[in-house]
């Protein structure tokens, strides 16, 4: 409640002012006053606000103008969704949960555009984005006092020249510099991600726009749709890179299994935009440093821990996330295409198109949750695994990590040895919820039969009951 406080002084401080008979309000003083008054509520919540309660006043914030801008267009059919429908959309939205109570194709283009406005602005990248500035704006503002500080520190060291004081010169002018490096290699970074969320954004677009027009069936589907094209290329585009999976169509992806080339630009988007972004993050981060030369980006290398900044790891990390994120999807298609490749939830498709809309289907289970089939006719098995996997967080790494810095505890040869096998059995083995996991998922293959056949005995509820008991 610091800031809060601090920003009742400022207020009555300003009424003060405004209220001195003296001066006008038109007064180059008073609005000068006015402009101080705002650079310092800026800094005071800059440094006093806690991030959890500015995420949630950002939230509320643009789930609320999201809300009252979605009332504004008329809907595009008959139907009317209601004040209720229209605020659960807003918020659905911003948060990138894909969870709606209305039909999409019932709001009009312009309402379209608000919402993918709405989901941009809720990407969990572009959230970072924004973290990245406010922690370079609280270094900015702390800045002059380091400066104010390192200068007195000079004049007093030439004013007692003869007492030894030449390293405290030296000290203080080293962390002047190591603050500038930091301040740099943040800014540096945030140029670097906004970048790669830009250049995400027009290559995403253009592929769409571009297939979709060279390929008439799926350009006839929006047509028919009623649907305008270039809102259709950018919402998809958006929703897919924030792993939101709204789509302006009703079936979802549905009306676009048979073309495997969308489904390929989308899941690729979707692992650039979810899973795979540490990696690419940095290697885009050491392509940069290769190029320039620059000491930001190596300082961005080597201290990723102290910029605090979740989505950039160690090259080890981003290797091993790597391996995870293919193992789990390798496990996925090849489960998914056992259970469901002669069934008919890929009815009419080729060969090729069961394959790329295998893939598709099993990279979205943890990226933007769009789909090519109906769940409700999928196997109980692969629900059971869709499930797991959406449980798990998005930089989930099974493998050993991190057993390097535990060794620089351990003298000998032997205890470092000892450290490494223990580390790497603690990481493979599992916990007792995996267990009880794993033989849900066999039960549901051997008694799949049972589950189609008779579903009031053989269910996944009963199947869960009796293996936990």
């Amino acid at each position: 409640m610091n800031y809060i406080s601090i920003l009742h002084n400022k207020l009555e401080h300003l009424h003060t002012h405004h209220n001195s008979p003296q001066k006008p309000l038109n007064h180059p003083i008073t609005n000068l006053s006015i402009k101080s008054f705002i650079s310092s509520l800026f800094h005071s919540i800059v440094l006093h606000a806690k991030p959890c309660w500015l995420h949630i006043c950002y939230f509320l914030v643009i789930t609320v103008l999201g809300y009252l801008t979605l009332k504004l267009p008329k809907p595009r059919t008959g139907f009317i969704p209601t004040d209720f429908d229209l605020f659960f959309t807003s918020a659905s939205a911003t948060t990138v949960a894909s969870l709606s109570t209305v039909e999409m194709e019932v709001f009009s283009n312009t309402q379209l555009i608000i919402m993918v406005t709405l989901i941009f602005f809720g990407g969990e990248i572009f959230i970072s984005f924004l973290s990245l500035q406010l922690k370079r704006s609280k270094l900015f503002i702390s800045s002059p006092l380091t400066n104010n500080h390192t200068i007195s520190c000079i004049i007093d060291q030439e004013q007692s020249i003869e007492l030894g004081s030449v390293t405290i010169e030296k000290h203080v002018e080293s962390d002047h510099d190591e603050t500038r490096l930091l301040q740099n290699s943040i800014k540096s970074l945030g140029y670097i991600v906004m970048g790669y969320i830009l250049v995400a954004h027009v290559l995403g677009t253009s592929l769409v726009s571009m297939y979709i027009s060279l390929t008439k069936n799926a350009k006839s589907v929006l047509e028919n749709k009623g649907l305008v094209l270039l809102t259709f290329h950018v919402f998809t585009t958006v929703s897919t890179f924030a792993n939101c999976g709204f789509i302006p169509t009703n079936e979802n992806m549905i009306v676009f299994r048979n073309n495997p080339g969308l489904l390929l630009i989308l899941t690729s988007l979707g692992l650039v935009g979810g899973t795979l972004y540490p990696p690419c993050l940095r290697l885009i981060i050491w392509v940069m440093k290769r190029v320039s030369k620059r000491n930001e980006y190596t300082y961005l290398l080597e201290n990723y821990a102290k910029l605090n900044y979740g989505h950039l790891m160690s090259s080890k990390e981003c290797w091993l996330l790597v391996a995870t994120v293919f193992g789990f999807l390798t496990l996925q298609f090849a489960t998914f295409c056992v259970m469901e490749w002669s069934s008919g939830v890929m009815e009419g498709m080729s060969s090729y198109e069961k394959v790329v809309g295998s893939v598709f289907q099993t990279v979205n289970v943890r990226h933007a949750g769009e789909s090519i089939v109906d769940l409700s006719v999928v196997s109980s098995a692969i629900l059971v695994i869709f499930i797991v996997m959406m449980y798990f967080p998005p930089y989930t790494c099974f493998l050993p990590i991190g057993y390097e810095q535990r060794e620089e505890a351990s003298q000998s040869m032997k205890s470092r040895k000892r450290h490494k096998k223990n580390i790497i059995i603690q990481n493979l083995i599992f916990s007792h919820l995996s267990y009880l996991t794993i033989f849900v998922i066999l039960i549901c293959f051997t008694e799949s039969k049972s589950l189609k056949e008779d579903p009031l005995n053989f269910n996944v509820l009963n199947i869960v009951f009796e293996v936990i008991r």
